[in-house]
């Protein structure tokens, strides 16, 4: 058999990389919503633009705080970790930072880490308390250490030391939220059988009001995992991500998801691009989905194409048994060196809500939302 040569195989590469976007482009047709009418979300579009600024949908308020960075000049993590402040300084978003839904101990716990492209650097924390904004952490762990991971008591301690501000995490709405959990989940945490049924002493917690009840009664049932990843790119090319998240609701006091592992929630090549991702951090470790999704992305598969890979690669950990994955949910978002971006979720739906899922993108005019290709076109009532 006749030898490769690098230029044949960079020729059959692009050849195919071109035949993959005509399919695209004449191959498919557009997405209609339950009416038939076109879809309200544009699909993410095969056309790159520098710079660029994407994360999970609960960035989209706060991509303008880093497509503002870029246009200054300034640097592309740096850029990602002011998007992503904005959402950790949150205390109504209960996904992250301040206000993030606690362990069962009801203990606030967060996790982070960052790429920087340019330089090849990586920081990260894990199982941080008292600190909320650990994306900055775990880019000052990059800057100020030899260490790449820093987590516990160490992690906050340094915090401490480099002048981040002590606090507790715990809003009242996430207090309450966990108060309703222990009553869900336990009989000691509750009425006794002499008083009025669990229903009403949630309802008690609340003030009776109805959206908050119907609110804790889904975060109990179905924990979050919520997270934001953020990639941004420059005109020159280079790009960095963060990825930062309070885990999962919950969660056993010290378990770590995916968002602090570099190549699992985050992971940047400054030649390729970045990856990052949400949902069951659980089934992204055990593929490495953004090392994953970076490699297939070198390999010439588009940002979208590359998420869909890893969520394959997970179903098949599941001989592809929709019974077993209904029992969670995963998004991967990824942007190449060109300004490309495409994400991709499991199951179509965001967790128990019937539309698609979609993710936020700042292309320098407007941020906005794109929808994810879906790994299974079904509904997934149970993840």
């Amino acid at each position: 058999m006749e030898r490769w040569s690098r230029r044949k195989f960079f020729l059959a590469s692009l050849l195919s990389s071109l035949a993959a976007g005509a399919g695209k482009v004449f191959g498919s047709s557009p997405p209609v919503d339950a009416a038939g009418g076109a879809p309200s979300i544009p699909i993410a579009s095969a056309q790159g633009t520098r710079p660029i600024i994407i994360s999970s949908a609960n960035g989209l308020h706060a991509l303008d705080k880093g497509m503002e960075v870029l246009k200054k000049g300034g640097d592309t993590l740096d850029a990602a970790i002011a998007a992503v402040t904005v959402v950790e300084d949150d205390p109504n978003d209960d996904s992250v930072g301040y206000g993030g839904l606690p362990n069962e101990e009801g203990e606030v716990e967060l996790d982070a880490s960052v790429m920087h492209g340019p330089t090849h650097r990586a920081g990260a924390v894990g199982g941080v308390r008292r600190i909320k904004n650990v994306a900055r952490l775990a880019q000052t762990v990059m800057q100020k250490t030899n260490h790449v991971m820093m987590v516990g008591e160490g992690a906050h301690r340094f915090a401490v030391d480099e002048g981040f501000e002590d606090m507790s995490l715990l809003t009242e709405h996430s207090r309450k939220i966990w108060l309703a959990w222990k009553a869900a989940s336990s009989v000691n945490w509750r009425p006794g059988i002499d008083s009025p049924e669990w229903r009403e002493h949630v309802a008690a917690i609340f003030g009776g009001d109805k959206e908050k009840i119907a609110y804790a009664e889904r975060v109990i049932a179905h924990p979050p995992t919520g997270t934001i990843p953020c990639m941004a790119l420059n005109e020159k090319g280079d790009i960095s991500a963060t990825t930062t998240t309070s885990g999962l609701a919950w969660k056993i006091p010290g378990r770590v998801g995916d968002s602090p592992i570099i190549g699992a929630g985050c992971f940047v090549d400054n030649e390729v691009g970045a990856a990052g991702s949400t949902g069951k951090g659980e089934e992204n470790i055990k593929i490495c989905g953004g090392h994953t999704i970076i490699e297939m992305m070198r390999r010439g598969k588009s940002p979208e194409e590359a998420c869909l890979e890893a969520l394959a690669r997970i179903a098949r950990n599941y001989n592809n048994d929709k019974k077993k994955l209904a029992t969670f949910h995963i998004f991967f978002y990824a942007l190449n060196k060109d300004g490309v971006h495409g994400a991709a979720s499991l199951w179509r739906n965001h967790y128990e809500e019937p539309q698609h899922s979609v993710y936020a993108v700042h292309d320098g005019t407007e941020a906005r939302l794109a929808e994810c290709k879906p790994f299974f076109d079904e509904i997934n009532a149970h993840g």
